[in-house]
C-alpha cells in the first residue's frame, strides 16, 4: 500500500491507525505529497483522510463493528472520523476514565489524539502508538524536506562544531531572524526543549523575544513563513509557542559521528578559552572531623571545577584549610595533656579531634584554659618557632590524611592553601582599610560598619591585635588575584555563611578592588540525619565504610556475577560512593535534605547504584557482542523510536554542559543521567546486538558505545568513576 501524505496538513489520525498495527507499519509506504491524503492499494484508490482511516481499519479488522461489546467504540470511531474538531474535543473532555473507554488506550483514543493533534490541540495522554505516529510524521517530512543545507551560520556563544543541537538552533535562529527582523542571538538564546516531544524537538516562547503585539499571532505568522529544509522539517505554532521538528536521520548521523569521534571529550567546548577560575571548596578545619557539611562542599565544589573545565576555562581547585586561630592554641594546650604520638601518626584527624573535645570539656570547668590558648596563639602569630613547629606538624599530618580521603572520593586539589598561608596581603588589607576610612574603633577592637547595606557590623581585629576570618579572607583574596589574575573566584560554602560572604564581597567593593565583582558565593543547604546504623557519627569515613559494606552485601547475593568482578571490595566502595554522591546531588543545592540510607543504597529507582548499573550493562553488551566497535556503520538502520530517543538524549549533552554555567546545579546532570539510563534501558529488550543481522549489529553496537561514552562523561562530571563490571 502506498499512502500519499500532505506535508502541509499531515493527517495524524491516519498515521495513528498505521502505528497501532505492526503489519500496517510494515506494509504501508509513506510518500510526501502536496495533494489530499490518498491511499493506493492494488487497483483501489481511496481519497480523503477519513475514508483512508476507515479503509485501513477494515482491511486489518482492527475493530469488529458487529460485535455487541465493541459497538460503543465503533460508534465513537465513526463520530471522531465524521465530526469537526470541536466535537472530538468535547468527547474527550467528557471522558470519565483515563482514556475514552477505560484506563487502557483503544483504537478510538488513537484517532481522537490524531484529530486533536492535527488541529494543534492537546490530548490528555501519550502512549506508544502516539509516539510511533509522530515518528511516521517525521519520516514524511524528512522525505519532503528541501533544500539541502551546505553550511551552518555562525552565532556568538554557539559551538556547532562540538554541539549538534547548535547546528539546528543556528539554522532556526538565522531564518527566524530574517522573518521576524529580530536579533539572531536573542532568538538563539530563547530556543529550548519543549515540555513534550509531541510538540517538536525545539521551541521558542514568543514572549521571551520581547516583541510588541499578540505572541500567538506572531507564532502563527512566522510558522507559515518558515521554509523547511533537510535539517528543519517544519515549524508549528501552538499558542504563543513556535515549535520546530528536526530531521531525525540527520540528528542520528551528526550526533553519533560527533560522540564517536570525540569520545571522553564529547560535551566539552572552548567557550571559556583564555579565562581562569579559582574554585575554593571543602576547606575543613584541622583537628575537627571531616563531616557532612564538608562533604557537600567537597562534592559540589569538585563538580563546579569540572563544569568550568568542560567549558574551556583554566579552572584551579583550591582547598583553603581552616588552620589558624585561637582553637590551635587550645589544641596545643590539649595535646600537652592528652596527646599520644602513636595515635597521632595512625589517624591525626581523629586523634586531634578527640584531644580537642577533651580540652574543651576541661575548659568548661576551668575557663583559664582559654587564656592559655590565647597566649599560645599569640606566640604563633608572633612567629615563635617552637609554637609553630607543633602547629606545622598537626597541619602536615592532617593534609596527608585528607589527601587519602579525597583520593577515595575521586577528588584532587591543585592548591592546598589555608588561613595560615596568607602573607603580607592581610597587613596591606588592614592598611588600606585604615586609609579608606572604613574602620571604626570599638573598645580597642576594629570593625567595619555595613549597617546601611543591611549587613550589620563586622570585627576585623580584636583588642589584642589578633586577626579574624574577614581580615584573613580579604588578604587571601588580594593575594590570589595578584598571583592568578582570576576572571572568577568561587567560594563553595554552606548557606550559614551567607552573611559572612556578603560582608566580604561588600568590603572588597568598598575597598575599590576592580576584581571585587568577580567573586561569587555558591551556597548549599545542610544534610540532616547523617548517621550510621550504630548511631550518630560525625566522621565521613564511617559513612563511606558503611556504604561500602552495604553494597558489598548486596553484590554477594548474586554469586555468579560476584565471581566475575575483579577487586569486589573496591567496586563495592565505588558503588557506595556513587550512592552517597547521587543522593547529595539529586536536589537543588540550596535545599536541605534527609540522609536516607534505605533509598540511597538500593539498585531500584533513581539512585547512584542504578546509574552505575546502566554503565556496567553497556560495557557488558560490548564485551558479550564478540564485535569491535566500528564508527563506519550504516546509521540509517537506527530508525526505531527507542533508538532515536537514546540518540536524541545523547545529542542534548553538550547543551547541558554549557547550560550548567548559569546555575551550577549538579541535580541537572543527575536528572540527565537518569533520563539517558532510562532511555537506554528501554532499548535493551528489543534492540539487541547478538543475533541481529551483521550490519544492524554494528550500527546498534556503535549507538550503545556512544551512549556509554556520554553517560560516562556525565558521571565523571559528577565525580563518579564509571564501573565496567558490578
Amino acid at each position: 500500500m502506498e499512502l500519499s501524505v500532505p506535508v502541509k496538513a499531515i493527517p495524524f489520525h491516519v498515521l495513528a491507525v498505521i502505528a497501532s498495527d505492526a503489519q500496517l507499519k510494515q506494509s504501508v509506504q509513506l510518500k510526501p505529497s502536496s495533494d489530499e491524503t490518498t491511499l493506493k492499494h492494488d487497483n483501489v484508490v481511496i481519497v480523503g483522510a477519513a475514508s483512508v482511516a476507515r479503509y485501513l481499519i477494515r482491511s486489518r479488522s482492527l475493530l469488529n463493528e458487529h460485535n455487541v461489546e465493541t459497538q460503543n467504540e465503533a460508534r465513537l470511531v465513526d463520530l471522531v472520523l465524521s465530526s469537526q474538531t470541536n466535537v472530538v474535543e468535547s468527547i474527550v473532555k467528557q471522558q470519565k476514565t483515563k482514556y475514552l473507554l477505560s484506563d487502557a488506550p483503544h483504537l478510538v483514543d488513537a484517532l481522537a489524539w490524531g484529530a486533536l493533534y492535527s488541529a494543534n490541540l492537546p490530548y490528555p495522554h501519550q502512549w506508544a502508538v502516539t509516539h510511533d505516529a509522530l515518528t511516521l510524521a517525521e519520516e514524511v517530512l524528512a522525505g519532503a524536506a528541501s533544500p539541502a543545507i551546505d553550511s551552518v551560520p555562525s552565532i556568538p556563544g554557539s559551538a556547532p562544531e562540538s554541539n549538534v543541537m547548535d547546528v539546528f538552533k543556528n539554522l532556526i535562529a538565522s531564518q527566524l531572524a530574517s522573518i521576524s527582523k529580530l536579533d539572531t542571538k536573542l532568538i538563539y538564546d530563547s530556543l529550548d526543549l519543549p515540555r513534550s516531544l509531541e510538540h517538536g524537538d525545539l521551541a521558542v516562547a514568543v514572549p521571551r523575544l520581547r516583541v510588541k503585539g499578540n505572541p500567538a499571532a506572531f507564532a502563527q505568522e512566522w510558522a507559515k513563513a518558515f521554509v523547511p529544509n533537510d535539517h528543519i522539517l517544519g515549524a508549528v505554532a501552538v499558542g504563543p509557542f513556535l515549535n520546530f521538528r528536526i530531521n531525525p536521520k540527520i540528528l542520528v548521523q551528526k550526533t553519533l559521528s560527533l560522540a564517536g569521534k570525540l569520545g571522553f571529550d564529547y560535551g566539552k567546548n572552548n567557550l571559556g578559552n583564555g579565562k581562569r577560575a579559582i574554585v575554593e571548596f571543602s576547606s575543613p578545619n584541622i583537628a575537627k572531623p571531616f563531616h557532612a557539611g564538608h562533604l557537600r562542599s567537597t562534592i559540589i565544589g569538585s563538580f563546579i571545577k569540572n563544569v568550568y573545565d568542560a567549558n574551556g576555562w583554566d579552572a584551579i581547585s583550591m582547598n583553603y584549610l581552616g588552620d589558624w586561630g585561637k582553637q590551635y592554641g587550645l589544641l596545643a594546650v590539649g595535646f600537652a595533656r592528652y596527646g599520644n604520638e602513636e595515635a597521632l601518626e595512625k589517624d591525626p584527624i581523629k586523634h586531634l579531634y578527640d584531644v580537642y573535645v577533651k580540652i574543651n570539656r576541661d575548659a568548661e570547668e576551668h575557663p583559664e584554659i582559654h587564656d592559655e590558648a590565647r597566649a599560645y596563639f599569640k606566640q604563633m602569630e608572633d612567629g615563635q618557632e617552637e609554637a609553630l613547629a607543633l602547629w606545622r606538624r598537626f597541619r602536615d599530618l592532617s593534609i596527608v590524611k585528607y589527601r587519602e580521603i579525597y583520593g577515595r572520593l575521586n577528588i584532587t586539589f591543585d592548591v592546598y592553601s589555608g588561613e595560615s598561608q596568607v602573607g603580607d596581603g592581610m597587613d596591606r588589607a588592614m592598611k588600606q582599610l585604615e586609609e579608606s576610612g572604613l574602620l571604626q574603633d570599638s573598645e580597642g577592637a576594629k570593625l567595619i560598619d555595613l549597617e546601611k547595606y543591611k549587613l550589620g557590623k563586622t570585627v576585623v581585629q580584636k583588642r589584642d591585635g589578633t586577626t579574624l576570618y574577614l581580615t584573613r579572607d580579604i588578604g587571601a583574596a588580594l593575594e590570589r588575584y595578584e598571583k592568578y589574575k582570576f576572571d572568577k573566584m568561587i567560594y563553595v560554602v554552606a548557606s550559614q555563611q551567607d552573611l559572612h560572604l556578603k560582608q566580604l564581597f561588600k568590603t572588597l567593593e568598598l575597598m575599590k578592588f576592580e576584581w571585587a565583582g568577580k567573586c561569587e558565593h555558591i551556597n548549599f543547604g545542610m544534610v540532616q540525619g547523617m548517621s550510621t546504623r550504630k548511631g550518630t557519627v560525625v566522621f565521613l569515613e564511617d559513612i563511606l565504610d558503611e556504604a561500602q559494606e552495604i553494597m558489598h552485601e548486596v553484590m554477594r547475593k548474586n554469586e555468579a556475577k560476584y565471581a566475575e568482578v575483579d577487586k569486589p571490595e573496591q567496586v563495592a566502595d565505588e558503588i557506595g560512593l556513587s550512592a552517597v554522591k547521587i543522593q547529595d546531588n539529586s536536589a537543588r543545592r540550596i535545599k536541605n535534605y534527609e540522609f536516607d540510607r534505605n533509598r540511597m543504597f538500593t539498585f531500584e529507582g533513581d539512585t547512584g547504584p542504578y546509574i552505575q548499573y546502566a554503565h556496567a550493562r553497556l560495557m557488558s553488551i560490548e564485551r558479550k557482542s564478540g564485535l569491535t566497535v566500528k564508527q563506519d556503520v550504516n546509521l540509517d538502520l537506527l530508525s526505531e523510536p527507542a533508538a532515536v530517543d537514546v540518540i536524541r538524549t545523547v545529542s542534548q549533552y553538550p547543551d547541558l554542559v554549557r547550560s550548567l554555567m548559569n546555575g551550577l546545579e549538579p541535580c541537572n546532570v543527575v536528572t540527565y543521567a537518569f533520563k539517558l539510563s532510562h532511555d537506554i534501558s528501554a532499548c535493551f529488550e528489543t534492540l539487541w546486538v547478538r543475533g541481529a543481522a551483521p550490519d544492524v549489529a554494528d550500527a546498534r553496537l556503535f549507538m550503545y558505545y556512544c551512549a556509554r561514552v556520554t553517560l560516562g562523561n556525565a558521571m565523571r562530571l559528577l565525580g563518579l568513576r564509571p564501573l565496567e563490571r558490578m
